[in-house]
């Protein structure tokens, strides 16, 4: 089967490899139908994603097709249109046994510690394969970064009225905003970019936009009757914003990393105490957050069309990767396609 392998950073290639055998009995086998391309593969193409090693077969936000089923699956038949949970969790571990399988001590995600989607088929549990019969391919394909956003605001436990801000309104900050005012929050977003922000405004409702190299501090304080916000969302993945983002946290209240970088982070502890704050990672989703957004999905409370903004046959991403990949390139989301539909 055709295959799409990071060799080694600044190098992907288009290989054959042997096609899985028949699924376990507790295994399905997928034909992949659709990749999202997201900031995990772009760092790991640059060389700058942590938790990783080459090669790898990249590819988590994926959408498929069940081709075959193991024995003992009872949920799932061939033809069944699903998307996949990419978090292979040991079920063992202290995480797994109080229920956080998202940090799992031995995950291994897929495209990240295990090789993932982008080739033609894969096999993987049927507990980590959920039936989307009403999604499309490439909304199927969107659930899992949508749930990195839902999983964040769950995080948060935000309250009805509680002033929001999300930093940064690239894809999985985009989730955020729109989670967060699905839960009834205030929600401000803040980004160098005039144009998400302008998108990010219309496709989450969001109350409020902020350009974060004009005074952000300030309008944040006109815009919210002289108080910061009580949470913070920081998904840029970029330490310096992630540094930074302390500084607009009101006092007892919290900041929420979802971005994550290959650094260290440091922080003022006297306004760290001052403030009593709450500092909150967020890593990945759980069983949970993916049955919440597909059911967002499903009542139409998330605008899937515009988020997902370009389209890329398998081939053609696998000879143009170099330019296709680049962060800067005005997508909101890219979607490797396979196949017909």
């Amino acid at each position: 089967m055709k295959t799409i392998v990071c060799q080694e950073p600044g190098k992907m290639e288009l290989i054959e490899t042997e096609a899985p055998a028949s699924p376990g009995e507790n295994e399905v086998l997928l034909h992949i139908k659709r990749i999202g391309i997201c900031g995990t593969d772009i760092h790991a193409f640059g060389g700058n994603q942590p938790f990783f090693a080459y090669p790898r077969v990249l590819g988590h936000e994926l959408s498929g097709e069940v081709a075959e089923v193991g024995t003992a699956v009872t949920n799932l038949k061939a033809k069944d249109r699903v998307s996949v949970i990419p978090y292979m969790h040991c079920g063992t571990c202290i995480s797994c046994r109080s229920g956080k399988t998202n940090c799992c001590t031995q995950m291994k995600v897929l495209g990240v510690h295990i090789d993932g989607g982008m080739r033609e088929s894969i096999v993987v549990p049927a507990t980590h394969v959920l039936p989307v019969p009403n999604l499309s391919w490439e909304e199927a394909a969107i659930v899992e970064p949508l749930c990195i956003g839902a999983h964040a605001v769950r995080r948060a436990r935000i309250q009805p009225g509680e002033t929001v801000l999300v930093i940064g309104a690239g894809p999985i900050g985009l989730g955020v905003a729109r989670f967060a005012k699905l839960q009834g929050a205030k929600v401000i977003a803040m980004d160098m970019s005039e144009e998400r922000l302008a998108f990010c405004q219309e496709w989450a409702e969001c109350d409020e936009i902020v350009l974060a190299s004009s005074e952000p501090k300030e309008r944040i304080r006109q815009l919210n009757g002289q108080d910061l916000p009580t949470v913070v969302f920081d998904a840029t993945g970029n330490k310096h914003s992630m540094t930074g983002a302390f500084d607009f946290v009101a006092h007892g209240g919290t900041l929420v990393y979802v971005g994550l970088v290959k650094e260290q982070i440091a922080f003022s502890d006297p306004d760290f105490h001052a403030k009593e704050l709450t500092l909150m990672g967020s890593r990945n989703a759980t069983l949970e957050d993916f049955e919440y957004v597909i059911g967002c999905m499903n009542e139409g409370k998330i605008n899937s069309s515009a988020y997902i903004t370009e389209k890329i046959p398998f081939e053609q991403f696998a000879q143009d990767h170099k330019e296709l990949i680049q962060p800067n390139r005005g997508v909101i989301k890219s979607m490797v396609t396979l196949g017909e539909g």
